[in-house]
């Protein structure tokens, strides 16, 4: 999404962009605290944040018909993770507002992303909520599958899952958030116009994984929903913090609001 941004491959006139890599969990704390003036955020954590930031209509990472996993070292079924530890990467990932739209009880175990595969490979968790490279190698680990929250999301909705945004401070003001909103448009644009570079630079981040995996999990994430939500995509958003609010996992309604 930000290849060409990061390398300078853009004219962006008075504005400058800093590149800074965390977490999504981490960024969903600093967006709290408003630390950023354009974060990438979890749909279920603009649901703490919105007063402060507007979602950018580009930069959405969406499932469309697959998801985030769960993952067990031996055989379960979705109704049996009632009760269970679940490995999980934060309390604000989108992640976990799925599962616990799907089954809210369970144990919660919150660790680094990176490592919750392994813990439920070796049995300190029941399961694993798997949001990165792992929904692709699961099954070479020796993983079973649990359920695929987008193809579950999808099955309930006829929508895709939305998962991460592109959240914008609302002080920068309207000229401040067209141009910026333009410049990241672009970004991502040049992205996919350019796959094989922006590849290229995108596989210093890929943690060991293959460049084929690479390239397909990228596709799965980054692709014209990233351009632009669309109005199923929008439609999603809401209705997935609409049903987080009526089961009481948010602690208000949320009227969602983009940067068209």
């Amino acid at each position: 999404m930000f290849f060409a941004l990061a390398q300078g491959k853009l004219p962006t006139g008075e504005f400058r962009f800093t590149h800074r890599l965390e977490d999504i969990e981490t960024l969903n704390r600093k967006a709290l605290e408003g630390e950023y003036e354009v974060s990438a955020i979890s749909i279920h954590a603009y649901a703490y944040v919105a007063g402060r930031y507007a979602l950018l209509s580009s930069g959405a990472s969406m499932g469309d018909r697959y998801g985030p996993l769960v993952v067990s070292r031996n055989p379960l079924d979705p109704g049996d993770l009632r009760g269970r530890k679940i490995a999980i990467p934060g309390m604000m990932t989108s992640a976990y507002l799925a599962l616990r739209l799907l089954e809210p009880d369970f144990e919660p175990i919150v660790m680094p992303f990176d490592r919750i595969m392994e813990a439920a490979a070796h049995g300190q968790v029941d399961a694993g909520l798997l949001i990165h490279e792992g929904q692709l190698t699961y099954s070479r680990e020796g993983m079973q599958k649990v359920i695929d929250l987008g193809e579950w999301w999808h099955d309930q909705t006829g929508l895709p899952l939305p998962l991460g945004g592109n959240g914008i401070r609302r002080d920068l003001g309207p000229d401040c958030i067209r141009e910026i909103s333009r410049l990241i448009r672009e970004s991502i644009q040049y992205g996919l116009e350019h796959r094989a570079e922006a590849l290229a630079y995108a596989m210093q981040f890929a943690r060991g994984l293959h460049t084929g995996d690479a390239d397909r999990f990228i596709s799965m994430y980054v692709n014209r929903r990233t351009l632009d939500y669309g109005d199923d995509g929008r439609r999603a958003v809401r209705l997935f913090l609409d049903k987080a609010y009526a089961k009481g996992l948010i602690p208000h309604r949320i009227t969602v609001e983009f940067t068209d």
